[in-house]
C-alpha cells in the first residue's frame, strides 16, 4: 500500500509557519491531494485558498462542501460553522512554495524540466508518456507552469515516484529563476526560443537570456538538453556550460547527440529515422508536425541523460496525441446541408455527404506556432481534404514587431495551400487585407463577431483550423463549429 501525499503534521510542519485551527474539529490523519479548485477537489484533498482570478477565500465552504479534509488559508480569513480543519498562513502562496520545496526534498524522483518559447506542453506530455515505461511519473497537469502552477505539481509529487517532469513559463525576465531553484531538475530541456513576448524584451537573444535561467536550479552534474537547429543555441550552451552543466543538442545539425536522419511527414502522424548517441532508432509520433517530431528528439535527448531506455520510450511516442487547444482534431459526419455557403463567392457547392475537419489550437498563438500549425494543414491533402479554411485571432505581446510578424504569416498561408482565411482582431487586419480576394474569408473585430461568417462558409470535406493568442478569445469559435457539426463525431 502507497504512502499517503501528506500526513496531517507533516504538512503544517511544511508551510513552515502555518498554525493549526481545528475548532473542535479532528484533525484529518492523511491528505490525499491538493487542489486550488474547489469544483475540482476530491474527498481527502488539501484546498489552497489562493488570489488567482478570484479570492479563492470566497470558495472555502464549497471546497469543504465538496470533500475537502482542509484548508490552507490566510489568518485574516473568518472560519464558518462547517468548515473543516484549517491550517493558516500568512501567504497561502508562499506556503504552497514552502510545501512544494518540502516535496521535492524528500522525493527520490529523477526530475526533468521543460521550458522553451512553443512545444513546452506537447514535450512535457511526451515525457510523461515515454517515462511511464521506465517507472512511476508525475507531471505538470495541463499547462502548470507559473508562479502558483509550479509549487502545486510539486506539493502533488508522490512519494514513490520515480520520474518527475515539470514545465516552466515566463512572461517577464526573472520568472524563471525562483521556479527552476524549487523543482531543481537533473535534466534541463529548452524546445526552442522564438520572438515570443516581445512587448517585454527587446530582441530574441534576450527571451534567450530568460530562458536559460533555468539552468540556475539544475542539479550539481545536471544536464543542459539543447536545440541545435535554433538561433539561440550557442547562447544557451554558453550559459548551460557556465553553470557546470553538459549539453547534449538535438536536431538535425550534424553535431546533435539526439540526430534527426529523416522523418515522413503525414496528416495524423510522422515515422521517424533517428541516430541517439550514434546508435539508430525508428518510432512512430502519433502527433502530426515536424516541430513534434523536433520536439520529440529533445526527448529523447532527456531520457538518455537520465540513463533511461531510449528504446522503450521510444516505442510509446506512437501514442501521442495532440492536446485539446493545441492541434486536438474532431471529424464529423455531416451532410450537405451543414455547410450554409451563405453568398460567399469562391465557396465550392458542397458534397451531399461526408466529413468535416476541426482542428483546435485556439490555446495559444505566436510566429513560431503559427508556423508550426500551418506546416501540419498542409500535410492534409489529397481526396479527404476538399478545402482548407483556417480562422485566425490576434498574436499578441509582440510589440513593436507585431505588424511585421502578422504580415509574415502571408507566405506561410500560400504554401499550406489555404483556400479562405477568417480573421479577428486589429492585428489580424493588416494580414487579412494583405491577402488575395481569392482568399479572403471575412474579417471581423473580436471572434465572437466572425462566428456567423464562420458557420456559413463551412461545407463537407472541409478542413478548418482555429487558432489565435488565449487573449483573443478563439475558443467560442470552437464551441460555435462544434455545436454546428454535432450530428455525429466519428
Amino acid at each position: 500500500m502507497s504512502e499517503p501525499l501528506w500526513h496531517w503534521d507533516e504538512l503544517v510542519a511544511a508551510t513552515d509557519s502555518g498554525q493549526a485551527d481545528l475548532t473542535g474539529k479532528s484533525a484529518p490523519a492523511e491528505i490525499g491531494g491538493v487542489s486550488i479548485d474547489s469544483r475540482s477537489i476530491a474527498p481527502g484533498d488539501l484546498f489552497v485558498a489562493l488570489k488567482v482570478e478570484r479570492d479563492g477565500h470566497d470558495f472555502v465552504g464549497q471546497a469543504f462542501t465538496n470533500g475537502a479534509a482542509a484548508a490552507l488559508v490566510s489568518h485574516a480569513y473568518e472560519q464558518r460553522e462547517d468548515d473543516g480543519a484549517l491550517i493558516r498562513v500568512d501567504d497561502p502562496l508562499a506556503a504552497l512554495e514552502a510545501i512544494g520545496r518540502t516535496a521535492r526534498a524528500r522525493s527520490g524522483a529523477r526530475i526533468v524540466a521543460v521550458t522553451g518559447s512553443v512545444g513546452k506542453t506537447g514535450s512535457k506530455e511526451a515525457l510523461r508518456l515515454c517515462l511511464s515505461q521506465l517507472g512511476k511519473t508525475h507531471a505538470s497537469e495541463k499547462s502548470y507552469n507559473n508562479q502558483w502552477g509550479v509549487p502545486l505539481t510539486l506539493a502533488r509529487i508522490p512519494r514513490e515516484c520515480a520520474y518527475g517532469v515539470f514545465e516552466i513559463g515566463m512572461n517577464h525576465p526573472g520568472e524563471i529563476t525562483p521556479l527552476s531553484a524549487m523543482v531543481r531538475p537533473h535534466v534541463a530541456l529548452i524546445t526552442t526560443v522564438e520572438p515570443v513576448h516581445l512587448g517585454q524584451f527587446a530582441s530574441v537573444a534576450q527571451i534567450g537570456e530568460a530562458k536559460a535561467e533555468i539552468f540556475a536550479g539544475v542539479e550539481g552534474g545536471g544536464t543542459a538538453v539543447l536545440n541545435r537547429d535554433n538561433d539561440q543555441y550557442e547562447l544557451l550552451k554558453r550559459r548551460a556550460i557556465g553553470k557546470g552543466l553538459r549539453v547534449l543538442p538535438f536536431g538535425s545539425h550534424v553535431e546533435s547527440v539526439a540526430l534527426l536522419v529523416d522523418a515522413a511527414l503525414e496528416a495524423d502522424g510522422s515515422d521517424v529515422r533517428a541516430l541517439i548517441e550514434g546508435i539508430p532508432v525508428s518510432y512512430r509520433v502519433g502527433a502530426p508536425g515536424a516541430h513534434v517530431v523536433a520536439n520529440t528528439l529533445g526527448v529523447l535527448a532527456a531520457i538518455k541523460a537520465l540513463d533511461g531506455d531510449v528504446a522503450t520510450c521510444s516505442a510509446a511516442l506512437a501514442q501521442m496525441s495532440a492536446p485539446v487547444g493545441r492541434g486536438a482534431r474532431r471529424v464529423y459526419e455531416v451532410s450537405g446541408s451543414k455547410g450554409r455557403n451563405q453568398g460567399l463567392s469562391n465557396t465550392a457547392a458542397p458534397a451531399d455527404a461526408g466529413q468535416i475537419t476541426l482542428i483546435d489550437e485556439s490555446y495559444n498563438a505566436n510566429p513560431a506556432s503559427m508556423r508550426a500549425a500551418l506546416g501540419v494543414l498542409s500535410t492534409m491533402r489529397g481526396g479527404d481534404y476538399r478545402r482548407r479554411l483556417v480562422v485566425l485571432g490576434d498574436m499578441l505581446e509582440l510589440g513593436e514587431q507585431s505588424g511585421t510578424l502578422h504580415q509574415s504569416l502571408q507566405p506561410l498561408i500560400e504554401a499550406a495551400g489555404v483556400d479562405l482565411v477568417f480573421a479577428c482582431g486589429p492585428k489580424m487586419r493588416s494580414l487579412f487585407d494583405a491577402l488575395p480576394s481569392a482568399r479572403q474569408g471575412a474579417w471581423a473585430p473580436t471572434a465572437k463577431e466572425l462566428i456567423i461568417d464562420v458557420l456559413a462558409a463551412i461545407s463537407v470535406g472541409d478542413v478548418i483550423m482555429v487558432k489565435g493568442s488565449l487573449g483573443s478569445k478563439m475558443g467560442p469559435i470552437v464551441d460555435a463549429l462544434d455545436k454546428e457539426l454535432q450530428s455525429g463525431p466519428t
